[in-house]
């Protein structure tokens, strides 16, 4: 397992921990809507997660807008493609429970894709380098 996977890992613990909390939060206790409530999971913890991860995880150095704006463009995809399944997927797999508890599945669902799908992004298009970290 490389070093900057196993680093990756212990930055996705602080965002999904502190992301997971504000999305059930808003979710459950805020009434917003699962929408909403996952896209502010992700503007939190992405915005924390660009930082550890450009200095922490994978040592990049380099500063330019190109990285900033290539980090978006991987969230966003992320965000699309893991929700994008998380929700049709809880919906059918639990057709007889309420919406709120497909919701609530699905955020989980669509947090482990998330994970999963970012750190290969962040690895290989947003914080590119030429030797392993």
């Amino acid at each position: 397992m490389s070093h900057s996977f196993v680093r990756f890992l212990g930055v996705g613990v602080i965002n999904t921990i502190v992301g997971t909390a504000v999305m059930f939060l808003c979710y459950n206790a805020f009434g917003f809507s699962y929408w909403v409530s996952s896209a502010l999971n992700y503007i939190i913890g992405s915005i924390v997660s660009f930082y550890l991860n450009r200095k922490y995880t994978f040592r990049y150095q380099k500063r330019d807008m190109w990285t900033a704006v290539r980090f978006v463009i991987g969230i966003v995809l992320c965000y699309l493609i893991a929700y994008g399944v998380a929700k049709p997927l809880a919906v059918r797999l639990l057709s007889g429970y309420s919406l709120s508890v497909q919701e609530n599945v699905a955020m989980v669902f669509g947090t482990v894709f998330f994970v999963l799908i970012n750190y290969a992004t962040q690895r290989w298009f947003t914080f590119r380098t030429t030797k392993e970290a």
